[in-house]
């Protein structure tokens, strides 16, 4: 099992300066990732910072850990200045890049505010486009794409990404909506959340269970494949460490630790200098 910090792109977490450091923090504590949201409008007058941006700056200031998107919601950006965006970001983090996406949750501060479709069929079908679009802009051969949300002409993309075959792919998805975990399937790793009576509720070790099983079924013998969840950054890594290995047990490779709300960033500080929760 490797550990992250996944944080917000908002609040406490939209300054620069205190993003960088808390990165520097979590490399010398011996963590494994560093992984950032992406929200535009989480709530009406809450700061908000570019996570690209965030991520380039962590970029420069760590050497070893994983730079995650957490995730990035396809729909809401260009597929191909996405594209382009993640090279330049896995080159300067020396292939250290993950690029996490989604369809974008929830939909009316992050997509029909600006005007543009909170439709889920609409937002899962170009989610897929872009997918197809990144990908191919990846390999460094001509490509070229037409699709019923996006049309590219032929061309060739570089440079190429630093990771080969290419930079890892995980799919967001609420289980147990199957489409999303199809998807999933397809690429390089899964962030997996629990929807339960329209809203989102604790993923448990058994829901992973049958995630699992589900995505081996469409899967096949695919290559390496994470699996990345969600749960409650804590003050102690020993009793967390406990609770942590039934989801290992259960198939989960990330564990993706995010600070409560209210937490206070010297909280947050704290907790991360404390060291992942490892057995």
């Amino acid at each position: 099992m490797r550990f992250s910090l996944d944080i917000p792109n908002f609040g406490q977490f939209s300054d620069p300066h205190h993003v960088v450091e808390l990165a520097r923090e979590v490399e010398a504590a011996g963590w494994d990732g560093f992984s950032l949201w992406d929200h535009i409008l989480y709530a009406s007058g809450l700061p908000v910072a570019d996570p690209w941006l965030l991520l380039g700056a962590a970029a420069m200031a760590t050497e070893r850990i994983k730079l995650i998107t957490m995730v990035t919601p396809l729909p809401r950006r260009r597929p191909w200045v996405v594209a382009r965006q993640a090279v330049t970001l896995d080159q300067l983090s020396n292939g250290r890049l993950v690029l996490g996406v989604g369809i974008g949750y929830p939909p009316q501060p992050e997509f029909e505010h600006f005007g543009e479709s909170g439709d889920e069929r609409v937002r899962a079908d170009m989610l897929d486009e872009g997918l197809e679009i990144i990908n191919g802009m990846w390999t460094g051969e001509p490509f070229s794409f037409q699709g019923a949300h996006y049309r590219l002409e032929e061309a060739a993309y570089r440079p190429t990404p630093v990771q080969q075959p290419r930079i890892p792919v995980w799919v967001a998805g609420m289980w147990p909506f199957k489409r999303p975990f199809r998807r999933a399937a397809r690429w390089d790793g899964v962030a997996p959340i629990m929807w339960q009576d329209g809203q989102i509720v604790p993923l448990l070790p058994h829901h992973l269970g049958e995630i699992i099983s589900y995505l081996t079924d469409h899967r096949g013998e695919g290559g390496p494949f994470d699996v990345a969840i969600g749960l409650r950054l804590a003050d102690d890594p020993a009793a967390a460490a406990d609770r942590i290995a039934d989801y290992s047990a259960a198939g989960a490779t990330w564990a993706r630790m995010v600070p409560d709300q209210d937490m206070e960033a010297d909280d947050v500080v704290k907790a991360v200098r404390a060291g992942p929760p490892r057995r």
